[in-house]
């Protein structure tokens, strides 16, 4: 089973949640796992996906997901950022970039990414 890490900052909340549904049968299908740092698992759960909600990640859900990929328990991160924004946990932010980077983990960004990761894995 694989397992997808999801991450939106709040203004790409709602975006996040429309990508899954866009996927919901790939998600479905392949019986894929998702975790999710605490209020992008919460509005995911809202759209009827089972999530594994961790911590919100200026409390430590980004630093979460990294060790999760640092133990080769996560498989792809989508992480919706804002980049036109400040976000008070950007060490996180770049801590768990540069992890996926050392281990080798996909990492889309945004939604033309994320679509690519998404349909590539539907092998």
């Amino acid at each position: 089973m694989k397992t997808i890490a999801i991450i939106a900052h709040d203004g790409k909340k709602p975006e996040m949640v429309q990508f899954l549904n866009e996927f919901r049968e790939i998600l479905h299908n392949k019986q894929i796992k998702i975790i999710a740092t605490g209020t992008t698992g919460t509005k995911t759960e809202a759209a009827g996906y089972k999530v594994e909600k961790l911590l919100s990640g200026p409390l430590g859900g980004d630093a979460q997901i990294a060790a999760r990929i640092a133990e080769g328990l996560v498989d792809m991160v989508i992480f919706f950022r804002d980049p036109m924004d400040k976000h008070p946990h950007e060490p996180d932010i770049f801590m768990l970039m540069r992890l996926c980077d050392v281990h080798n983990i996909p990492l889309a960004t945004n939604p033309a990414t994320a679509r690519l990761l998404i349909k590539g894995s539907d092998d």
